[in-house]
């Protein structure tokens, strides 16, 4: 599905990037995988129908434009998602701060 110009893939349900795995009001972000470099919603998605070998984002790349802003189609860095209190830094959408729970499938922590 087309979101805001990028192709996100995965089993969307809306052109926020939520999907059948996390669609709550804040399950609004879409990640560059680090290993195939294509946008999914969450690791479940791309497990189902990513690349099959799923890598982390490795922390001397985190400068790198990683992170899809779902409401506005704002692209972050890893850093810059990282420390963004969960909420968009261009257009202050909130995002799921149980993510957190969860960086380690996208980011080598």
């Amino acid at each position: 599905m087309l979101c805001h110009g990028h192709d996100v893939q995965g089993s969307l349900v809306d052109r926020e990037t939520r999907c059948v795995h996390y669609h709550s009001k804040l399950d609004i972000i879409a990640i560059k995988f680090y290993c195939c470099g294509l946008h999914f919603p969450c690791f479940s998605c791309h497990e189902e129908s990513g690349c099959g070998h799923p890598a982390v984002w490795p922390k001397e790349r985190f400068n790198e434009k990683a992170i899809l802003c779902g409401a506005c189609g704002c692209e972050m860095t890893v850093e810059q998602y990282m420390s963004c209190h969960s909420e968009c830094p261009s257009c202050r959408a909130k995002f799921n701060p149980g993510c957190n729970l969860h960086k380690a499938y996208y980011f080598e922590v």
